[in-house]
């Protein structure tokens, strides 16, 4: 991986790191002034290089900017996103039996683009750099195998999957507070098909899914292929789904199965409070109504500690695990897995008549890697790299995009929600960046009904280079020209909140 010194434990980035504690916190306010660099250097007892190589690195991250004669001060603070427009009392909607036709030919206009090379891509949520990915290790790995055991590029790893492999998975369950047997574990082809076989052994045609509302935007495709009817259950950017409204329907059996990622989620970012996780588990259980969790995300959170899974709560087997390894370790092995509490049978079963076995030798490979402790190192570092970029990337929006524009601040992941102010069809802006040769996701994919018309989500799991920064000033540039804003946040959070609501 390169980029090494963004997480090294040299002095420069401790001080930095410490600074920037005291900047989320509000101990040290936006428009402040930074002590000198001279009084810095005595105060921390390190030298003035010291400090500099701190200050331009909390500069590069958008904490602090420099002033010419002046010196350093705190930025203008992103304000966060609140309770997306129409979603805080709102009653979940109609179910819808497909999504709207124009978020369809959205998706399929996106997917056009992501992987023409051509584009800049601050759309596709994997990593497309090999910086990402411990492909050095993983190919020595399967090199070595290779000569012990040439067998293996003749065999299947047939349902459920390599025992080893389940086993591996068994024991690193443990960091999200899962207490998993091997044996209820089932090998998927990526997390897509976890999700898919989930949702045939806990459904049938006609029936009612609640999903969070943004949700990721492939579940909608999904589940009008299987005959599914959608219902948006409002959500929270930083608590996550509405459990009073996700009650209401439960007790008004409305709903057949519910879909949700509450740790890290795609598009918003949020990791549900420890209590909200408890009572989503409680009332799926009480109800007896399966709760498909996606945990796609769920290793790649920003805090010392990792929020466990609602899976951890589970009482009576009614939520199902899915996750896969690829946006962390190999996205061309595509291997995921589900555990299927009471499904777990009729889950074996059907991954045997649907796509049957995966791979010996990449199942192999993934299982020596994750017991030599390598997984371990290697997701320590990405989570850094995560939380440095998603940060750069706040303050590239905080530069340049319109005057009153809002954005999640992420538990994990790598993914940005922004909400544009009046006057931003992000729609018409992914129409004319395309122009630009820039992908980008707009809001609209995201909702059945085609909502989020001012939102979209980036990506921050690519290499900050020119063309990325460069693709992030152009898309301000169009967004003002839209709203006839100019870019930067001068105004404050109370201000834009006037603007919007006057």
């Amino acid at each position: 991986m390169t980029d090494t010194a963004d997480f090294s434990d040299t002095r420069y980035n401790q001080l930095a790191e410490q600074l920037a504690d005291a900047i989320r916190r509000g101990t040290l306010a936006p428009g402040s002034r930074l002590p000198s660099v001279r009084r810095s250097a005595q105060t921390w007892s390190v030298s003035i290089n010291t400090v500099v190589a701190a200050y331009r690195r909390l500069e590069d991250r958008g904490f602090i900017e420099a002033r010419p004669q002046s010196g350093f001060y705190v930025s203008a603070a992103l304000p966060a996103l609140p309770a997306l427009t129409h979603q805080t009392h709102e009653q979940p909607q109609t179910p819808a039996a497909e999504p709207a036709d124009e978020v369809l030919d959205l998706i399929d206009k996106v997917f056009a683009s992501q992987i023409d090379p051509t584009y800049t891509n601050l759309s596709l949520a994997c990593p497309q750099s090999n910086d990402f990915y411990p492909t050095g290790k993983l190919g020595r790995i399967m090199s070595s195998l290779l000569r012990r055991q040439p067998n293996l590029i003749g065999q299947y790893a047939l349902p459920p999957g390599s025992p080893a492999l389940r086993q591996q998975i068994a024991r690193r369950a443990l960091t999200l507070g899962m207490i998993l047997e091997p044996a209820d574990i089932t090998i998927t082809h990526g997390c897509m098909e976890a999700l898919q076989l989930a949702l045939r052994v806990t459904t049938k045609p006609g029936d009612s899914v609640g999903l969070e509302t943004p949700t990721y935007f492939y579940l909608l495709p999904m589940l009008a292929s299987l005959g599914l009817k959608a219902v948006e259950i409002p959500t929270d950017p930083q608590t996550g789904l509405s459990l009073d409204v996700l009650e209401m329907l439960l007790t008004e059996k409305r709903l057949n199965a519910v879909i949700a990622m509450p740790t890290a989620q795609n598009p918003l970012g949020f990791t549900m409070p420890l209590a909200a996780k408890k009572r989503l588990a409680r009332l799926m259980n009480d109800h007896q109504v399966p709760l498909i969790e996606d945990g796609l995300y769920a290793e790649i959170q920003f805090g010392a500690t990792l929020s466990p899974a609602v899976k951890s709560f589970d009482r009576d087997g009614w939520i199902l695990f899915c996750t896969s390894f690829t946006k962390t370790l190999a996205p061309d092995f595509r291997i995921g897995w589900v555990e299927g509490g009471r499904f777990a049978d009729k889950l074996h079963k059907l991954k045997a008549v649907s796509s049957m076995a995966e791979s010996a030798l990449l199942s192999q490979t993934l299982t020596v890697f994750l017991e030599s402790g390598g997984y371990d190192h290697h997701l320590r570092a990405l989570r850094k790299r995560y939380a440095s970029q998603v940060e750069q990337a706040r303050a590239l929006i905080a530069r340049h995009f319109p005057q009153g524009t809002r954005a999640t601040q992420p538990a994990g992941g790598f993914v940005i929600w922004v909400d544009f102010p009046p006057g931003v069809d992000c729609v018409t802006l992914f129409r004319q960046l395309l122009k630009d040769k820039i992908c980008m996701t707009p809001g609209q994919l995201y909702s059945p009904s085609g909502r989020y018309s001012n939102g979209l989500r980036l990506s921050c799991c690519y290499v900050f280079d020119t063309r990325y920064i460069s693709a992030m000033i152009r898309i301000g540039e169009r967004a003002c020209e839209m709203c006839g804003l100019p870019p930067g946040l001068a105004e404050t959070q109370e201000q834009a909140e006037e603007s919007r609501t006057s």
